[in-house]
């Protein structure tokens, strides 16, 4: 008697993506992988493909976006899904409705992707334990933002070749950043050594624990940078003064031509966007050839496209 052949085990077994918290390296590179192959697709004069056909995508964003959710839209399009974009701002959600209450609303319109992006962290976790369909994390508070985490690395995997072995120094507002953690993540997974620069006040606390280095002098925190990723100072998250002055910022941890010399020969730029040009970063270094800003913003619709198409494999009649 001969035992039946046991199913393989999926590539991507998760049925959300919730964070790159809880992801094995080998899941992250078969995100990164297909996401590789996706960029072909974008490339061509047809941009179509079929895997969400008859599949609904709604994207639910209770923050201000434009690259993140206009990419989640591209995405889902270029897929075959229907995609709606759901205005929080005239919603019920301004009338008093609560988080649960939306959930459930959206629940019974049978959707099959949910794309979020919230300011409290651990919303979008709630919201995925009231809803039956999958649930993208497109970023929530201070927490993470998986995706942008994919993109900024298959970025540098696209340039460099590999990730593992290399140095990024991520730059600036790291202790309200969402994209950093998801980053620091990512690459301690991967196999990269990463610095924290910034003022001690945009650092945060207990980072020896993360598994990184940190800095307050730039010139030591990019010293041997291959990569350099730059952070917007996120304002809308601060309560109180954490930096002197923009002027002040800008003078010792803003990236301009001098501080970038200070990396390795040929470290690339990067930056999750959106920009403030001469706050944390100079107009000349941002559009230079060292910079990979515009390529994000292209592999970020790879990326997307590469999420929703391994997540419709766990979908109902996938």
């Amino acid at each position: 008697m001969t035992n039946a052949p046991s199913t393989p085990a999926p590539a991507f077994p998760h049925r959300h993506l919730l964070g790159i918290e809880g992801l094995t390296p080998l899941q992250i590179l078969h995100l990164l992988d297909k996401a590789d192959d996706e960029v072909l697709v974008s490339r061509q004069v047809e941009k179509k493909k079929n895997v969400l056909r008859g599949r609904t995508q709604i994207n639910l964003f209770f923050e201000a976006s434009t690259r993140t959710q206009s990419s989640f839209e591209i995405a889902g399009k270029r897929l075959g899904a229907d995609v709606m974009n759901m205005s929080v701002a005239s919603s019920s959600v301004k009338k008093g409705e609560t988080l649960i209450d939306t959930a459930a609303t959206l629940n019974a319109m049978r959707p099959d992707i949910l794309v979020v992006r919230h300011h409290a962290a651990g919303a979008v976790h709630l919201l995925a334990r009231k809803v039956s369909c999958s649930v993208i994390n497109a970023g929530d508070g201070a927490h993470e933002h998986p995706t942008q985490a994919l993109l900024d690395a298959l970025t540098i995997r696209r340039h460099k070749g590999t990730i593992e072995g290399l140095t990024v120094a991520i730059c600036g507002d790291i202790v309200h950043s969402r994209v950093a953690r998801s980053n620091i993540l990512l690459l301690n997974a991967l196999g990269a050594r990463v610095k924290l620069v910034g003022p001690s006040t945009l650092l945060p606390s207990g980072a020896e624990r993360l598994c990184v280095e940190t800095f307050t002098d730039m010139k030591k925190g990019l010293e041997g940078a291959d990569i350099v990723m730059m952070l917007r100072l996120q304002r809308e998250r601060m309560n109180g003064s954490f930096v002197p002055s923009v002027r002040e910022y800008f003078r010792y941890w803003g990236l301009d031509s001098e501080k970038l010399a200070w990396a390795a020969p040929g470290a690339l730029v990067m930056h999750p966007g959106p920009m403030n040009r001469g706050v944390e970063i100079d107009p000349e270094v941002a559009d230079g050839p060292q910079s990979l800003i515009a390529e994000q913003v292209e592999m970020g619709v790879a990326v997307r496209m590469a999420v929703l198409e391994t997540l419709a494999e766990h979908l109902p009649n996938a």
